[in-house]
């Protein structure tokens, strides 16, 4: 029995070292770097949002084709929601080459939603 709770517990450790050397791999990427020193502007991140997201994801964003983005600014981490938006990983969600004060603004943006 504690053979088994010791074979869990490294494993959950392993892990949780793997999330954290994900999360500071992403941190290291100099796209991430500047739009994270970007002030967003709200208004300036809803007009990206309407002109590139709505179509699937509503005016509001409470979804059409692509799911629902209220309160996704409190389930996602900032850089988790730049990589959903810049990779394209997600069909058929494509990818969205924004510049990095584009990118601060649409993360300002989806704060509010």
């Amino acid at each position: 029995m504690q053979k088994a709770l010791l074979m869990v517990l490294g494993w959950f450790l392993v892990i949780i070292v793997i999330i954290v050397a994900v999360h500071q791999l992403r941190l290291s990427d100099p796209y991430v770097r500047d739009v994270l020193q970007q002030e967003g502007k709200v208004s300036q991140g809803n007009a990206i949002f309407q002109l590139n997201c709505s179509g699937c994801h509503g005016t509001s964003g409470d979804g059409r084709v692509g799911p629902s983005l209220r309160r996704v600014a409190t389930h996602r981490s900032q850089v988790g929601l730049i990589y959903q938006v810049t990779s394209g990983k997600t069909p058929p969600m494509p990818k969205f080459q924004a510049n990095p004060q584009e990118m601060a603004d649409l993360l300002e943006y989806l704060k509010t939603l």
